[in-house]
């Protein structure tokens, strides 16, 4: 937690901007890395019974669960605040897409603040270590919808390429790669992806612990690794978030044919569905071998690196 200090600076800002009084707090998670943490406010006499909190504040002794603790690393994280206060300014919760409202957002000489609403109040309180099949289609929906609605839009203000795994910002990662194969097809694999004609905003780390689910529904949280990039990779990265080498082998293919169904009803038409989905199906092994790039350098004994994982990149290094 922060120190009574900074809390009550934080709890002033809230009811500033909502009215009433902090009844109580609680610390729902801390941040990666030692960043700061996420709160739930109980408010009295406000517009919101509770809200949720960010809280970034970077430690001035920079830590890493697995060792990633440099320089580098900490800028990275500090742009992926800057982006994800960029995101909230400029969107509102969408139907398809749901996401927490944003009722305040601003740096501070500390780090950053974000002021959210509390998806679990809002009808989305389920977390999930496990996922159904239904629950992963309503995730694969979710995907869907919000590409759809970001084709061919600009990432202004967001990373330019999406995702937290992106080469141009795991440079140290990639010195550390010990597969040489992979590392040598690192560029091309990357050049692949970029090189794709249907650009869209990706979420970045659409990972199924930053889903919250509701009754028939999911929201998504969690945007600071937002910015340009090929739909397909969201959908790679899901998918291996939450299925193991024999369920990829089991599922992965009927849960594209979901995922490109959904998009294709989000686009209503006003794109080629059947070409999006022609273009972007053919860079899902590309978009897998790309995130085992990553994984290799960054923990190449990644329960992820499955047999599943090494065919879609033998698959895409034959495409080079």
């Amino acid at each position: 937690m922060s120190e009574p200090s900074d809390h009550d600076a934080l709890f002033a800002w809230v009811t500033a901007a909502l009215g009433g009084t902090v009844a109580a707090a609680e610390q729902v998670q801390e941040l990666w890395s030692g960043f700061g943490s996420i709160l739930r406010l109980r408010l009295d006499g406000a517009a919101r019974a509770s809200v949720i909190v960010k809280h970034v504040a970077p430690p001035t002794a920079m830590r890493h669960p697995r060792g990633w603790a440099g320089r580098t690393s900490h800028e990275r994280k500090l742009r992926s605040f800057e982006v994800e206060r960029a995101f909230y300014a400029e969107r509102e919760p969408a139907l398809g897409h749901r996401t927490a409202r944003c009722y305040a957002a601003e740096r501070t000489d500390r780090g950053f603040r974000f002021l959210l609403e509390d998806l679990d109040a809002a009808g989305y309180p389920g977390r999930r270590a496990e996922l159904s099949d239904h629950e992963r289609r309503m995730c694969l929906r979710w995907l869907a919808s919000f590409h759809a609605a970001h084709l061919g839009v600009a990432p202004r203000e967001l990373w330019e390429r999406g995702t937290y795994w992106h080469l141009a910002t795991r440079q140290d990662e990639l010195a550390e790669m010990r597969d040489e194969q992979l590392r040598a097809a690192a560029a091309p694999l990357d050049a692949m992806l970029r090189g794709c004609r249907y650009q869209t905003i990706v979420h970045g780390d659409a990972k199924a612990a930053n889903f919250c689910f509701g009754d028939d529904d999911v929201a998504a949280v969690d945007f600071q690794y937002v910015g340009g990039g090929c739909g397909i990779q969201d959908v790679a990265y899901f998918l291996s978030s939450c299925l193991d080498d024999g369920a990829c082998e089991r599922h992965a293919d009927r849960h594209l044919d979901e995922y490109f169904g959904a998009l294709r009803e989000y686009l209503a038409g006003a794109v080629d569905g059947d070409a999006v989905e022609r273009e972007w199906r053919a860079l899902y092994p590309a978009a897998w071998a790309d995130f085992h790039r990553f994984l290799n350098g960054w923990a190449p004994d990644h329960w992820k690196i499955h047999r599943y994982t090494r065919e879609m990149t033998r698959q895409a290094l034959a495409q080079l």
